[in-house]
C-alpha cells in the first residue's frame, strides 16, 4: 500500500502537482493547503497580511477531477475572502483532503479539530488558525489488514516553529486520534505538514503512545523556500517493520514542500 503526503500550497504548482499525483499510483493521497470555493474554478489571490500567494479556487475539486478512480474526503480548518482572477471577492474554505482509491473499502472516517474550532474570518489571521486531524481507516485486502492514516497541518507561528504550550496541547490532542484508532487498526500512519521541530516533545509524546517518525532531521523543503528552517513535514508509524519504503521526495518539484512516500509490506 503506497501512502503519499504533501503539502499542497494551495495548489500554486498545479500543473506540476496534479501531473505528478497522477503517475505515483498510491492507493491513499492525503494533501495540506487544499482550497475550496463550490462551483468555481481557474486562480485566486490569497492575503494575510503578511504573503500574498497565487493559489486554485478550488483544488479539492481540481484534484478530484483528475483522479477519477478515487473517493475525496475534505475537511475545512476555516474560510475566508480571496480574489478570483476578475478581482471579485469570494468565500472559500481552508483544509486538508485524503483520497482513497476506489477498491480499497473505507470502514472508518474521523475528523476533529486538534486547535481550537472553525472560523469564518472577516480577514485571515497569520498565525493561531485552527486545525483538524482528518482520519481515514481502510482495509487491505491484500495485505489482510485494516489501516489507519491520519494526516494534519499543524500549528504555524511567525515566530517559529518551537514548542508551545498551544503546540503541546495539539500534540496530546493527537495522541487522542492515535488511541481513538488502535483499537481498530493492524496499522496507523500519522502525516502531515506539522510546522515543527525534530527536537520537538510532541515526537516523545507520540512515541510513548507507539509512533515511531522516520523522518527526523531530513530537509522536507522544495527549492522555491528560502528559510534557513527545513523541517516541516513528517511520517511516523506504528510498525516500522511493516514499511517496505520511505521516500523524501526531492524530485519532481511540485510545491514548496517534498512530498513523503511510505510504502508498506
Amino acid at each position: 500500500m503506497k501512502i503519499i503526503s504533501i503539502n499542497a500550497w494551495g495548489g500554486a504548482m498545479y500543473d506540476e502537482l496534479v501531473g505528478w499525483l497522477k503517475s505515483v499510483d498510491a492507493e491513499i493521497i492525503c494533501l495540506q493547503e487544499v482550497t475550496r470555493t463550490p462551483n468555481r474554478s481557474g486562480w485566486a489571490t490569497f492575503a494575510d497580511g503578511e504573503r500574498t500567494l497565487p493559489q486554485r479556487l478550488d483544488l479539492f475539486g481540481d484534484v478530484s477531477a483528475a483522479l477519477p478512480g478515487y473517493t475525496p474526503y475534505f475537511v475545512a480548518n476555516d474560510a475566508g475572502p480571496v480574489t478570483d482572477a476578475d478581482g471579485v471577492e469570494l468565500r472559500q474554505d481552508f483544509g486538508i483532503a485524503t483520497w482513497v482509491r476506489e477498491d480499497f473499502p473505507v470502514v472508518g472516517l474521523d475528523a476533529r479539530f486538534v486547535h481550537s474550532r472553525f472560523v469564518d474570518h472577516t480577514e485571515w489571521n497569520v498565525d493561531d488558525r485552527p486545525r483538524a486531524a482528518l482520519t481515514v481507516t481502510v482495509r487491505d485486502r491484500v495485505g489482510d489488514r485494516f489501516v489507519s492514516v491520519i494526516q494534519l497541518h499543524g500549528l504555524r507561528d511567525p515566530a517559529g516553529k518551537d514548542d508551545s504550550p498551544i503546540r503541546l496541547e495539539q500534540a496530546r490532542k493527537m495522541v487522542e486520534v492515535v488511541e481513538h484508532v488502535r483499537p481498530s487498526s493492524d496499522a496507523t500512519v500519522l502525516c502531515g505538514d506539522l510546522n515543527l521541530l525534530p527536537s520537538s516533545k510532541t515526537f516523545t509524546l507520540l512515541a510513548e503512545h507507539g509512533m515511531t517518525d522516520l523522518v527526523g532531521e531530513a530537509d522536507t523543503r522544495a527549492s522555491s523556500y528560502t528559510k534557513r528552517v527545513r523541517s516541516a513535514s513528517y511520517l511516523l508509524v506504528s510498525d516500522p517493520t511493516a514499511v517496505r519504503s520511505f521516500e523524501i521526495v526531492a524530485k519532481p518539484e511540485v510545491s514548496d514542500h517534498r512530498a513523503l512516500a511510505l510504502d508498506l509490506a
